[in-house]
Formats: structure tokens, C-alpha cells, sequence
């Protein structure tokens, strides 16, 4: 993969560099009422390419730095939950007494030698 990689990158470079040598004339160029700058056309291509691509590449940047930490916290916090998950469990005290949980019949809550 890395070697496709390579080849588009030097056949690009080759296409511009090729481009940038048949457009190498002045052009004049209007930035505010009153002020131009004359400079070769490869570089105002250059620059207005630089202009477009660096806020998107900073844009990029700090999403993929924000979405960094969010995984990171959540990384930790599964971290803290399987130790919480694994760790020793102690046992439960002895009970003293056994607990009734069978309720007392219908006869035993009503004495048969009251009338």
C-alpha cells in the first residue's frame, strides 16, 4: 500500500511541476482597489490552494485531538470499570439467626378458644 502511496504522490508532483513550467508568466493580480502585485501564476495557484487547505487541515486537526481525549476518558473509564468488575468479593457476614420467610398459617393467627 505504501508504495501506491508513493507512485500517486511522484506522478501529482510530476503533473504540477510540468504545469507550474508552461504557466511561468507574469500575471498581475488585484488584492484591494489601488493595489497589485504582479508574481508568476504557479505561485498565485499555490497560494490560493494554501489559503483553502490550511483552516480545513487545522479544522482536522483539532477535531481528531478533541475526539483523541474523548477516547482516551472512555479507555480509562472501561479501564476502571473491568478492575471494579474483577476484583476479590468478600464474603457476606454469618447470619445470626435464620430468617422465616414461610408467613404463619391462617390458623395460627386466629386462636380457636376465643369465640
Amino acid at each position: 500500500m505504501g508504495i501506491l502511496r508513493t507512485i500517486i504522490w511522484v506522478v501529482l508532483t510530476a503533473v504540477l511541476v510540468i504545469f507550474a513550467m508552461a504557466n511561468w508568466q507574469v500575471v498581475t493580480v488585484t488584492i484591494w482597489p489601488g493595489w497589485e502585485a504582479e508574481t508568476k501564476l504557479p505561485v498565485v495557484i499555490l497560494a490560493a490552494f494554501l489559503i483553502g487547505s490550511v483552516p480545513m487541515w487545522i479544522a482536522l486537526r483539532t477535531t481528531r485531538w478533541s475526539l483523541k481525549r474523548r477516547l482516551d476518558a472512555s479507555e480509562r473509564q472501561a479501564a476502571d470499570l473491568r478492575a471494579l468488575a474483577h476484583r476479590p468479593v468478600e464474603p457476606a457476614p454469618a447470619a445470626t439467626a435464620p430468617v422465616n420467610d414461610i408467613p404463619p398459617a391462617p390458623t395460627d393467627l386466629f386462636s380457636p378458644d376465643k369465640p
